[in-house]
């Protein structure tokens, strides 16, 4: 399990210090001007920093949505949970035979029938909609990602699959 430990710098900001499976030592610490710091720590001397790197708020938010697997899902994955709190974020592929497939996210009524929300599309061909609206049209292949509490999430999924929850 991977171990992660939080400290607050006072005049700073806070340090979270994370132990990785695979042995790794990382420190990153959030700046209270927003700036974040990463180290990464020699396996055989863990207080030896043998890394830096300094990103500013935009960047940072943007590696992170990166390492939370927005930009890009790897393909060996069909779905992924990320639970924050009682939120979850689910990537969902279209399969053929999907009842929802040829529909608009309003025909479909998912936030209404399901309090799921559908954050984003990625197309076959890898182009994005970011917080599609209504008349966004579901296709085979397109993978949709999901916004909700796990439950509504799983019904919104199940909506997508089979046309009713």
């Amino acid at each position: 399990m991977t171990l992660i430990r939080e400290s607050d710098l006072p005049g700073i900001g806070r340090k979270f210090q994370i132990d990785t499976r695979s042995g790794d030592k990382l420190v990153i610490i959030v700046h209270d001007d927003g700036r974040r710091e990463i180290h990464h720590f020699d396996e055989d001397d863990p207080e030896e920093s043998i890394s830096m790197v300094t990103l500013d708020d935009a960047e940072a938010r943007r590696v992170g949505g990166i390492l939370g697997g927005m930009s890009y899902m790897p393909r060996a994955l069909e779905s992924v949970d990320v639970a924050f709190e009682e939120m979850y974020i689910e990537w969902y592929k279209v399969e053929p035979g999907a009842k929802s497939a040829g529909k608009t996210i309003g025909e479909l009524g998912i936030r209404k029938r399901t309090g799921a929300t559908i954050i984003a599309v990625v197309k076959r061909d890898r182009m994005k909609v970011v917080n599609p609206g209504p008349e966004q049209m579901i296709r085979e292949g397109a993978t949709l990602v999901m916004l909700g509490e796990r439950a509504k999430v799983k019904a919104g999924i199940q909506l997508i699959q089979q046309g009713n929850i």
